[in-house]
């Protein structure tokens, strides 16, 4: 069974989307009207060599998302799938393309989404840090003994777990996976505490937009991050969708649960095509990957 698979924040490249543009009119129809929703021209941003622009959270999230859509779309096997998922961001990106939302309100909840966090991220500072080399349960148990808020937030793979929020939450978690073994404690260059509890004025605001707005019934399951569970009720999805902002990624969790449901190839659309084929080769070799 084939699995498409959507990357998150990270998976940015400057120049991404030119080829596309330049080669494919329907792609070139999306940009146009991509641009015409979000009320500046992104693409321009996109297809350029500015790489500190496309990083900024506002920026780079409507960017993925936009990349991801125009590749599915595009594709002659976009029709070829039996279940989804989408890395944080991803998600959207997912449920857009499985049929969930229209593209025009797909964009508008990614634009909402990422100028809440970038909003809660200048409220109250915060940061987030790759673990490397520990067990899950270790770091879970170092995390809930901190007297700051710092929580799992990324569960990528075996011995990857991202964690995520105060400063000093951080800088005390590290030191103390540091202490119990962990190979790499290395404090990420993001904007804040995503996925974390300092995330709830975000996920407020994101949860108005979102039960504003019309949800359709999905093409195929989409796993979702909060759970790894996939879900074809609508009100349910939306429920997830929201609470995704303050919860964990359990990536390692949705990959396993895929698999165990049927997945056998999964491909990756959008962003630089290799980040979540990498965290599946190490999460289980056996699956199939490529990108599209």
């Amino acid at each position: 069974m084939n699995a498409f698979l959507f990357p998150g924040q990270g998976a940015q490249f400057t120049g991404m989307g030119a080829d596309l543009y330049e080669s494919s009119p329907k792609a070139r129809q999306i940009f146009e009207e991509a641009n015409n929703i979000l009320g500046f021209r992104i693409s321009d941003i996109m297809f350029g060599d500015n790489a500190d622009e496309l990083k900024r959270t506002d920026i780079t999230q409507p960017a993925i998302f936009i990349h991801s859509f125009v590749k599915h779309e595009i594709s002659e096997g976009k029709d070829e799938v039996s279940m989804a998922a989408g890395h944080s961001l991803g998600e959207f990106s997912a449920l857009t393309c499985m049929g969930a939302l229209s593209f025009e309100d797909g964009l508008k909840l990614v634009s909402i989404r990422a100028k809440a966090m970038e909003k809660a991220c200048q409220a109250v500072p915060g940061t987030m840090a790759a673990i490397i080399g520990l067990d899950d349960q270790v770091i879970e148990s170092i995390c809930a003994n901190i007297e700051e808020i710092v929580v799992p937030a990324n569960y990528n793979s075996p011995g990857q777990l991202v964690i995520s929020g105060s400063v000093e939450g951080i800088e005390k978690a590290c030191a103390a996976c540091t202490e119990a073994g962990a190979m790499k404690a290395i404090v990420l260059q993001v904007g804040g505490a995503f996925h974390s509890p300092l995330m709830e004025p975000a996920r407020l605001e994101l949860a108005e937009a979102i039960n504003n707005t019309q949800f359709n019934a999905l093409r195929c399951p989409v796993y979702q991050n909060v759970d790894a569970s996939p879900s074809l009720d609508l009100e349910t999805i939306k429920e997830k969708l929201i609470s995704q902002l303050t919860s964990p990624v359990r990536w390692t969790q949705t990959m396993n649960r895929m698999i165990s449901d049927g997945m056998t190839a999964a491909i990756e659309i959008g962003g630089s095509g290799s980040v979540l084929r990498g965290l599946l080769r190490k999460i289980n070799r056996s699956i199939e990957t490529s990108s599209m």
